[in-house]
């Protein structure tokens, strides 16, 4: 197991970051460039050996709510990859995936428009959000009983 030192001399390679010392002689490191109102990287390294390096929903490590993940027994090698990888997901922009639209009419040539939103299937009459369904499997049987097909 690294010592705090060591973890210092870690975290202190990355000159991206900026340390930033707080209460109960743990410190933080924060990488101020960040494309996000999160800053901080290192989160509370203490001299036991305990602390925490943000990775947000980042797919490679199992973080809790706040999106941390526990460094104390971490290598020197896990640690430099853990810090790249947190570094990077705050200096990436995130891919702004456009939402489905998709036009369904009736018989009679009224049309109404399926759009994802936050996770959210809706259904517009022009402006008037008509309803809105869980999953498009919901949405799309709905609009097939009221007599829509997609165009």
């Amino acid at each position: 197991m690294l010592t705090f030192e060591d973890k210092l001399t870690i975290i202190e390679e990355f000159p991206e970051l900026s340390r930033k010392d707080v209460s109960l002689n743990r410190v933080n490191f924060h990488f101020e460039e960040s494309l996000y109102e999160k800053t901080t990287v290192v989160y509370h390294l203490h001299p036991n050996g305990n602390g925490f390096v943000y990775t947000g929903g980042l797919p490679d490590y199992e973080a809790n709510k706040k999106g941390l993940v526990n460094i104390r027994d971490f290598s020197g090698e896990k640690l430099r990859e853990i810090i790249r990888a947190s570094i990077d997901h705050l200096a990436t922009e995130e891919e702004i995936v456009p939402p489905v639209e998709q036009m369904w009419k009736d018989a009679e040539g009224h049309s109404l428009m399926l759009i994802e939103e936050d996770d959210r299937w809706n259904i517009y009459a022009g402006d008037n959000l008509e309803d809105s369904f869980g999953g498009y499997d919901e949405a799309a049987l709905y609009l097939r009983e009221e007599g829509f097909r997609r165009r």
